[in-house]
């Protein structure tokens, strides 16, 4: 297992992640789709803990955990913020929250990537993205 760890405080430092995921998957290989679908998914989370978590405040850091084997990679993202109630958060496909401008965050990550899993309390929220490679039959 492989593993990498960034402090991430603003939405102009998110670049570094990017760039560590593009390093990372020149050794993980994951096939473009996949990769591309993860990165998509970091960034969001990323940008959803800085603003919506930490509130932008400089101050706060969101912690980017990134590890990986052979069969899998793994970003863990864990901000600063007061939480929210995971089983509260609106679904964004239906009806009265379609033409809203936010809340589609969670919704998008758990579409592109194999496995989420959100944890939240009064301190923090850590949010869990898995991307398996595809086994071959």
């Amino acid at each position: 297992m492989k593993e990498y760890n960034l402090i991430i405080r603003n939405r102009n430092e998110i670049s570094k992640a990017e760039n560590l995921i593009s390093e990372i998957n020149k050794d993980f290989k994951a096939d473009e789709v996949k990769y591309v679908n993860f990165l998509i998914a970091v960034t969001e989370a990323l940008v959803n803990a800085i603003i919506h978590g930490n509130k932008n405040n400089p101050s706060k850091k969101v912690d980017l955990k990134l590890s990986y084997d052979k069969n899998s990679l793994c970003a863990s993202v864990k901000d600063e913020g007061e939480g929210f109630d995971v089983k509260n958060v609106p679904d964004p496909t239906i009806g009265e929250n379609l033409l809203k401008e936010s809340g589609r965050g969670i919704f998008l990550i758990r579409s592109l990537v194999d496995k989420v899993e959100v944890t939240s309390d009064k301190t923090d929220t850590l949010i869990v993205m898995t991307m398996e490679k595809k086994k071959l039959n």
